[in-house]
């Protein structure tokens, strides 16, 4: 669905994930536009909201990504229940789960089952316990995020170069996640692992994301909803009214807003920010 700037939609219900603050790939000026113009009763953060991998190493903050903070209190102030779903980047914040932290109208968890409109019962776990590199083999998860990172610079010269020959946009990371026989057999054991989970429970859907791979299809006789991200796609799921569930793209990014304009504040991590995100 692309943007409509000339008015605000209402959704019963919004999932965001893997925004990643705190990285130069973060997307947050298109998703400070999103929560603009899309209202919510209940706003789910679905994992890797705040990447503390990359903040624990060296500090990027720009004002941009203090904007989407804000955004996101201004919703909880005025009414809207915000429930903060851990993930693994911002895994620092599961020791405050225990003390069933809630602040206002903000609620942070390591999972919860959503009841749609029409009586569904959907799980909403960002999903990097059913992914076995990050649950059994962080540092090859690290090493993984770093290839990842790597990607995406190298993306952002591939398609400077195609825009000087008038060519689309085109993701490199995209096209190694579909083509990559490994990456394709990794992401569909985790796309199993959490279907199963999810009936193993009884219910009947789950809502996560990780993979940074937005969708909504059947699979082992459940509904499987992945968020996406907002570092490159740019999307989010959204339930209406009457409990149908819609995944959102916000924008088609291309030459002229695949990195938007930001006006970084770098500074090397202090021990007292190291402290708060390690694990």
């Amino acid at each position: 669905m692309a943007k409509d700037q000339t008015k605000t939609r209402r959704y019963r219900t919004l999932w965001i994930s893997d925004v990643h603050l705190g990285t130069s790939g973060c997307k947050a000026e298109h998703l400070t536009e999103f929560l603009q113009h899309n209202e919510c009763d209940t706003l789910y953060l679905v994992g890797d909201i705040i990447d503390g991998w990359k903040l624990k190493n060296g500090w990027f903050w720009p004002q941009e990504h203090t904007n989407v903070i804000r955004k996101i209190l201004t919703k909880a102030k005025r009414g809207t229940k915000v429930i903060y779903v851990t993930g693994n980047h911002d895994e620092f914040l599961r020791k405050f789960v225990e003390y069933k932290l809630e602040i206002g109208n903000i609620k942070m968890v390591n999972e919860l089952v959503h009841v749609t409109a029409d009586g569904r019962r959907l799980l909403v776990m960002h999903g990097d316990l059913f992914d076995v590199i990050t649950r059994y083999h962080k540092w090859l998860a690290l090493a993984g995020d770093f290839a990842y990172e790597a990607t995406m610079r190298a993306n952002e010269v591939i398609n400077r170069t195609r825009a000087l020959f008038g060519m689309r946009y085109w993701s490199l990371s995209a096209f190694a996640k579909k083509s990559v026989k490994n990456a394709v057999a990794i992401i569909s054991e985790f796309e199993d692992s959490v279907a199963r989970e999810c009936s193993r429970r009884g219910l009947d859907g789950v809502v996560c994301g990780h993979i940074h791979h937005a969708e909504i299809r059947q699979l082992h006789g459940i509904t499987y909803h992945n968020c996406g991200d907002w570092v490159e796609s740019c999307t989010a799921l959204g339930e209406t009214p009457d409990g149908r569930i819609e995944v959102i793209r916000w924008v088609q990014l291309d030459h002229l807003n695949q990195r938007p304009n930001v006006t970084p504040l770098r500074r090397p991590a202090s021990k007292t920010a190291k402290a708060a995100v390690a694990t």
